[in-house]
């Protein structure tokens, strides 16, 4: 693992956002696991919130799902760089703030908001949905 993500392993736990993750695994009865670029994978996430096919708390990413694919451990380890970028948990607040934009723009959560772009849409499996004034 390179010195960036060392840092960026080490920045989530101490912004309290990976112990965060954690804490939503074991309350979630999910199974962890050591995944790249120092991520922990938490399978079998058993709440239906928030609705995605996974979402990532500092460095854990936690799914329903009993595996993911390459691009969306990618798109899921983007945001681990943005909860470190945030110092940790005011990335929740920032993030609704982003999700209620994108809402109000296009009518999905997340074309338009301004983390899943920099996560990468197409790999996180999200639109890239039309203005909704432009809709026909």
């Amino acid at each position: 693992m390179n010195r960036r993500l060392r840092f960026r392993r080490a920045a989530n736990y101490v912004n309290l956002s990976t112990p965060l993750g954690l804490l939503l695994a074991v309350v979630g009865g999910a199974s962890r696991m050591s995944g790249p670029d120092g991520l922990i994978l938490a399978f079998g996430y058993r709440y239906r919130f928030p609705i995605a096919g996974a979402f990532t708390v500092g460095n854990v990413v936690l799914t329903r799902r009993d595996a993911l694919d390459e691009r969306l451990i990618a798109h899921e380890g983007r945001h681990a760089t943005q909860w470190a970028w945030c110092l940790g948990l005011p990335m929740l607040p920032l993030y609704l703030l982003a999700m209620l934009g994108s809402v109000i723009v296009c009518g999905h959560q997340a074309s338009y908001n301004v983390f899943e772009r920099l996560a990468g849409l197409d790999d996180g499996g999200y639109p890239r949905e039309l203005l909704w004034w432009r809709r026909r």
